[in-house]
């Protein structure tokens, strides 16, 4: 839909990429002060309010449309999913737990995954759909989703609740973060890869219907849509896919794939070719998917067991991170150079983060594998 808007208010392109920012800010403040307080107040009510929070949102997408309004409906609009993420995946657990008190927790993880992912990759195709099919593309589509998550937020209360509000709470305090100090290295690689792959998400997110339109002159919305779809979609099948290989191998293939894709997605941009374009961010996003379950098992493997919870939260953070600044720096740069030098430079810069922090993971994993404590 940013093609829509920039197209209606003339603002450029490196404006788009503040509004995208927005987003991934709310999420990170969220995670860091809000994230954790259903242990407090109990899981079921800290998802109202968070899909609460998403239809006030959607309100304001609906009433404060120039930039200003945009940005500041991002933000809000992350400050839910940070809201979201964590208590929605821990109440998974728990509802499984209850209903089959017998098996593990690997069912509810793979159905929070799916749900994010899938969320990431549907979003963008059916605000394609909107904007291709249906008339009043920058109001229809917030106000769809108005409605369904106020019908999501009362299905909520239906929903039994897991944890009950502490009595006597302790005193606030934001979600606490650690980075395991024996395996420093291990978890600085491991972020450094979340962190660059997250970067590919963004940038796909935030500018490819941008790309599409100015690179290659391909303006229909659906296009757009489907593209950052592909991309997250192959994040998710690869992570199904590939699931049952063993860890050295996923990595291997993460790496191979985030470097083949984003050399697709190059050359595809320097020589006019959509196909290729498209289909490097397919492969791409098959790599990011695998690399980022890989870090997120690296930083479970080498956290402290009495602190694996503040370890995945920084985990997080830094990957949500990742989905911000770069496309930030992303969007100074298209101020100078074109948008064709700027996505060379990105891949170039991303092949580098992404296949020297698999390595770093590979040989610490075959370390481990061989009973060996790795340099």
């Amino acid at each position: 839909l940013y093609p829509l808007y920039q197209q209606r208010d003339g603002f450029p392109v490196s404006v788009i990429t503040v509004i995208f920012a927005a987003y991934a800010v709310g999420v990170v403040g969220s995670l860091y002060f809000v994230g954790h307080l259903s242990d407090r107040f109990g899981r079921r009510r800290m998802l109202v309010v968070a899909v609460l929070v998403s239809a006030v949102s959607a309100v304001m997408f609906l009433m404060w449309a120039d930039v200003p309004g945009l940005i500041a409906a991002r933000v809000v609009n992350g400050a839910s999913i940070g809201i979201l993420t964590a208590t929605a995946t821990a109440h998974l657990g728990e509802l499984r737990a209850i209903g089959r008190p017998d098996e593990n927790t690997i069912v509810a993880a793979s159905v929070s995954g799916a749900a994010n992912l899938g969320g990431l990759a549907l979003g963008p195709l059916i605000g394609g759909v909107f904007a291709e099919f249906l008339p009043d593309p920058l109001v229809l589509p917030h106000a769809v989703f108005l409605v369904v998550l106020l019908a999501a937020a009362i299905a909520l209360l239906l929903v039994p609740e897991t944890v009950a509000p502490q009595d006597d709470p302790p005193p606030y305090r934001p979600q606490r973060l650690s980075a395991p100090p024996a395996s420093r290295s291990v978890f600085v690689a491991a972020g450094f890869a979340a962190f660059a792959g997250f970067a590919v998400f963004g940038l796909f997110t935030s500018l490819a219907p941008t790309f599409l339109l100015n690179t290659f002159h391909a303006g229909d919305h659906l296009l757009a849509g489907a593209t950052t779809f592909s991309v997250f979609a192959a994040a998710a099948v690869g992570q199904i896919v590939l699931g049952p290989l063993p860890a050295r191998t996923q990595l291997i293939v993460a790496a191979i794939a985030c470097a083949a894709g984003l050399v697709g997605v190059a050359a595809g941009a320097l020589a006019g070719l959509l196909g290729i374009f498209i289909v490097g961010g397919v492969v791409a996003g098959l790599g990011v998917g695998v690399l980022f379950k890989g870090a997120i098992g690296t930083a479970g493997r080498v956290a402290d067991p009495r602190r694996k919870g503040e370890t995945l939260a920084l985990m997080f953070l830094i990957a949500y991170s990742g989905l911000a600044l770069p496309v930030l720096v992303i969007g100074v740069a298209l101020l100078v150079f074109s948008p064709t030098m700027v996505l060379l430079v990105f891949a170039g810069l991303v092949i580098l983060a992404t296949v020297t922090a698999a390595s770093f993971m590979v040989r610490q994993t075959t370390a481990s594998t061989n009973g060996k404590e790795h340099p």
